[in-house]
């Protein structure tokens, strides 16, 4: 397959599979040389085994960073302070997009940034949705909510006042506390109990404070 032939199949596709290039008569082994050609002369990218995006000045459409994070390892969904500084909750660039995922945890270091997942059980693998990163691009990521859940659920100690403090959580009022009550329930941690009832009162010493001014 000529590199002209590769831009006319995925030129408009962020990111590519092996498999969209293997239907009809086509020799398998020949695509995956001529792929493993292209990787090494620098025209595409290879994420992880069988995902690929074209290099620049190639590429017609950038991948975003957590369309790449939901395809390196599947099934993710962009959260932690990735989502967290996407929602505007916290107020930190985040150079490393971070996902929960139900596989293995790990870091991977990709030519289009650098990747960490962390696994939680199959029981608290939800409260994500599809958002719309333009450009034509979509990824699952945690609501506000699902987000801050996970980010306690994971961390040592993330029910002390010192850490709540320390990240610095803005834009409170954009965060259903309601809701997040109820997924502190299913998640069933006396831990993440503690953790929500004092960002409850965070948001109310917050909004007290507003309101004031």
């Amino acid at each position: 397959m000529k590199y002209e032939k590769l831009q006319e199949i995925v030129g408009d596709e962020p990111l590519f599979e092996t498999g969209l290039l293997l239907a009809g008569d086509v020799d398998p082994a020949s695509v995956r040389r001529q792929l493993s050609r292209l990787t090494a002369s620098g025209r595409l990218l290879q994420l992880r085994r069988g995902l690929y995006a074209l290099a620049p000045p190639y590429q017609k459409v950038k991948p975003h960073p957590f369309l790449v994070a939901n395809h390196i390892v599947r099934p993710s969904y962009v959260s932690l302070q990735s989502a967290l500084a996407y929602h505007g909750i916290i107020p930190e660039h985040v150079p490393v997009v971070t996902s929960i995922t139900t596989s293995r945890p790990g870091v991977w270091s990709t030519a289009l940034g650098d990747f960490e997942y962390r696994h939680i059980k199959k029981d608290l693998f939800f409260g994500s949705h599809v958002e719309d990163l333009g450009g034509g691009q979509e990824a699952l990521v945690a609501t506000p909510e699902k987000a801050l859940l996970d980010l306690l659920y994971l961390q040592p100690g993330s029910d002390r006042p010192a850490y709540l403090q320390e990240l610095r959580l803005e834009n409170l009022e954009a965060v259903d506390l309601d809701s997040l009550v109820g997924l502190t329930e299913e998640a069933g941690s006396p831990k993440l109990r503690r953790a929500i009832n004092r960002l409850k009162e965070m948001a109310h010493l917050a909004a007290g404070e507003y309101e004031t001014l």
